[in-house]
């Protein structure tokens, strides 16, 4: 799987979280405080991130900074973009599996080492629901975007 990664700062979690990603066998891309000479601002590495998901050129994304509100915010201003601000891992599944989240934000304050691999291990194991109730749920979230990412 590509995923589309940014942080606003270089801190030894968002360090961890390229190498857990990449551990896991995933593509990663880099933004932010994580690669030489982008923006690190939590408001435009997030939305860079972001935007490779509603381009289709990633399947997801983790954006991080301090608190994960910035960054979530940033990322859920992009149509197409269900980001979900996670701090534990029934957090994560919820999100995956009833919201059909596409994009994690991470608190780079309250995110531990193994925090983190919790709500990947949980994020990246939700199925999303195929309850109908659910899908209406997210389709109407997607017409919020003017359609964009309505499923």
């Amino acid at each position: 799987m590509r995923i589309s990664v940014s942080s606003d700062m270089d801190e030894p979690v968002a360090r961890l979280l390229l190498a857990e990603l990449e551990r896991r066998g995933h593509d990663v891309v880099a933004h932010g405080a994580l690669r030489p000479g982008d923006d690190p601002q939590w408001a435009y590495c997030s939305e860079a991130a972001a935007r490779e998901v509603a381009a289709g050129t990633a399947d997801q994304a983790v954006v991080c900074c301090w608190t994960g509100t910035g960054a979530s915010i940033a990322a859920n201003k992009v149509p197409g973009v269900r980001a979900a601000l996670c701090t534990d891992a029934y957090t994560a599944d919820g999100a995956r599996r009833w919201n059909d989240a596409n994009v994690l934000a991470l608190s780079l304050r309250l995110t531990s080492a193994p925090l983190l691999k919790e709500i990947l291990d949980a994020w990246f194991a939700a199925e999303t629901s195929q309850d109908a109730e659910d899908r209406r749920n997210v389709a109407h979230v997607g017409s919020l975007d003017g359609g964009a990412g309505a499923s």
